[in-house]
């Protein structure tokens, strides 16, 4: 059974850093990344990565934002620095089964960037 768990979520001033993380289990997954999605809009792509280590980022989210994941451990990590207001929203950890190539995705945990 395919299950992630996110966590690093919380409340923090603009300039500020947060670091979240999302320990998968069940399975290998050949991709693993994080979305975002602010109320009353559509989900967005923020970061991610392959199991050898290919990043992708949101052009919103460049230089600001790293993702990074640990095999050993099946988990996956978004340090997030300088952060905006606008990047307030709920964060949701993706993972994509090696063998199945089916998307699973966690319960999502709310980041808050105050002004």
């Amino acid at each position: 059974q395919v299950q992630l768990v996110e966590s690093g979520g919380g409340l923090v001033q603009a300039g500020g850093s947060l670091r979240l993380s999302c320990a998968a289990s069940g399975s290998i997954f050949s991709t693993m990344g994080w979305y975002r999605q602010a109320p009353g809009q559509q989900r967005e792509l923020v970061a991610t990565i392959t199991i050898g280590d290919t990043t992708n980022y949101a052009d919103s989210v460049k230089g600001r934002f790293t993702i990074s994941r640990d095999n050993a451990k099946n988990t996956c990590y978004l340090l997030m620095n300088t952060l905006k207001p606008e990047d307030t929203a709920v964060y949701l950890c993706n993972a994509r089964d090696l063998f199945s190539r089916r998307d699973y995705w966690g319960q999502g945990t709310q980041v808050t960037v105050s002004s």
